[in-house]
């Protein structure tokens, strides 16, 4: 029977001392989430709607800059790959004209 009560007493200085470390952890976190709560509400009232107004205004035109150009990048890849089989059309011209060129001094 005196063992029974030295482990109850012990589990209960055990329980407490859990409880204690627990309490202070929560302390520890609820101080935590209020500071972090009071960064946002700082970051928050730095952000007037004018500056939201402006910042969604350029991103806006950035967006529409970036279709631009993107636009643009495809007209000009389609304009160097024409370039590019007009070159080779001209090349195997060429080529065939040098050909033809060489064949009737070649045969006398």
């Amino acid at each position: 029977m005196r063992y029974a009560r030295s482990t109850w007493r012990e589990r209960t200085l055990n329980a407490e001392d859990a409880l204690k470390t627990a309490n202070a952890e929560i302390l520890n976190q609820r101080t935590r989430i209020g500071e972090l709560l009071g960064q946002i509400r700082d970051l928050q009232a730095e952000w007037t709607e004018e500056a939201i107004q402006r910042i969604t205004t350029e991103n806006t035109t950035l967006k529409q800059r970036v279709r631009q150009l993107t636009a643009d990048n495809r007209t000009l890849e389609e304009r160097l790959t024409a370039a590019r089989s007009n070159l080779r059309f001209q090349d195997r011209r060429v080529a065939d004209l040098e050909a033809k060129l060489v064949e009737p001094t070649t045969l006398t």
